[in-house]
């Protein structure tokens, strides 16, 4: 019994000292834990009503796109580089895609700016035949295009091969929804028309149970990238023509973005369409328009760090002066890109001039082209002169 009771109290000393070192080591914890400074954003300072106010004073709210998409970087990137605290917050906003953050800025309560595309004004100007929309709807700057992805099983040569067959133009109010419709309206091809979600289209592609899936949307993306070599899918080509020349230019997929489905050296011609960063008009001196005002400021002035990586590679292909037809540089915008950018402004008036009288001298042929086919002239028109300015510099 001396034995035992010698026993237990060695073992309750020995637990004692462990339990000692567990409510040391807590101590130590908790010490350590309160040693971290609490983020002073998440310290509530005065009454609530002032801390809300502070919270909503200078939020601007961005309809970007699916998460998955080029366009939700673009608004994800936006909050990254202008974020300032209290001064500035940005809110990406998860939608349905460009097709429907054209209504969303028009009619959901909050939404300040959205990534859209130009042929979705077209459409609703045109279309819908919404009210006003030229004093509605303005843009702050022109963003990168987007290209139409058709990808396909292997039996599908061309778009004409997939007629009468069942073909998802993704989720509806997405980009895919509106500028795959048109586009396969005008070429005239009526397919059996789904509206999935992308990865559930892609899953019924590999089975068999659809044809094709159609995706606009800037490239490269890793929804494409990521599918494996030998998988029996590739890109449809979409060959442009005039019947496209109003709202789409000519785009390309190569294999240096898709080495998986497109073979080295044989791009596949498709078609794009320019994506617009939209503002809604707000009147001024509202609470509405200097928060956005305030956004634009930020935007300009902050505008390189767009261009550094590991920003998407896409920014580096924004010219802030380029413009948009159709629609009205939002006030603001313009008066900044002057501001900040005169020289931009001073090149484009005068490029643009210029190229005016040689679309003259060229006869009314040139004179008479559509806006697209002017714009790829006008690219070929600046390279032309900045190399005879190299060779006057000589």
């Amino acid at each position: 019994m001396r034995t035992l009771v010698l026993t237990g109290a060695v073992c309750l000393a020995v637990f004692g000292v462990r339990l000692s070192n567990v409510e040391f080591s807590n101590v130590d914890i908790v010490s350590s834990a309160r040693a971290q400074a609490v983020p002073k954003s998440l310290e509530q300072v005065g009454p609530e009503a002032s801390v809300r106010e502070r919270k909503n004073r200078w939020t601007v709210s961005v309809a970007g796109g699916l998460l998955s998409g080029t366009y939700m970087t673009f608004a994800d990137e936006l909050a990254q580089v202008l974020d300032d605290g209290e001064n500035l917050r940005i809110l990406p906003i998860v939608t349905y895609g460009a097709a429907s953050n054209l209504d969303d800025l028009l009619y959901l309560r909050g939404v300040d700016i959205a990534v859209t595309q130009s042929d979705v004004f077209e459409y609703f100007r045109t279309q819908r035949k919404t009210p006003n929309l030229e004093n509605r709807i303005h843009y702050i700057i022109r963003l990168p295009v987007s290209e139409m992805h058709v990808l396909a099983r292997e039996e599908i040569k061309s778009i004409e091969d997939l007629r009468g067959k069942k073909v998802s133009f993704g989720p509806a109010g997405s980009a895919s929804s509106l500028t795959g419709t048109i586009v396969f309206q005008r070429l005239g091809v009526q397919v059996e028309q789904v509206l999935y979600d992308n990865p559930t289209a892609l899953q019924k592609l590999k089975t068999g149970e659809l044809a094709a899936l159609v995706r606009v949307i800037g490239r490269p993306i890793d929804f494409f990238a990521k599918i494996p070599a030998n998988s029996g899918l590739h890109f449809v080509p979409i060959p442009f023509s005039k019947i496209f020349a109003d709202y789409y230019a000519l785009g390309e997929l190569t294999s240096k973005e898709y080495p998986s489905l497109v073979p080295d050296g044989q791009p596949v011609d498709t078609l794009s369409v320019p994506a617009v960063l939209a503002v809604f008009n707000w009147p001024k001196n509202t609470d509405r328009y200097r928060r956005v005002d305030r956004f634009v400021e930020n935007l300009f002035t902050k505008w390189d760090k767009f261009r550094e990586p590991p920003r998407h590679p896409k920014w580096r292909d924004v010219n802030l002066a380029a413009t948009v037809p159709g629609w009205n540089r939002w006030s603001v915008a313009d008066e900044m890109l002057k501001k900040i950018r005169p020289k931009d402004v001073a090149d484009a008036q005068v490029a643009s001039s210029d190229f005016s009288a040689f679309l003259k001298n060229t006869g009314s042929s040139a004179a008479s082209l559509t806006q697209d086919q002017r714009e790829a002239l006008f690219r070929e028109f600046l390279q032309w002169r900045d190399k005879q300015r190299g060779s006057a510099q000589r």
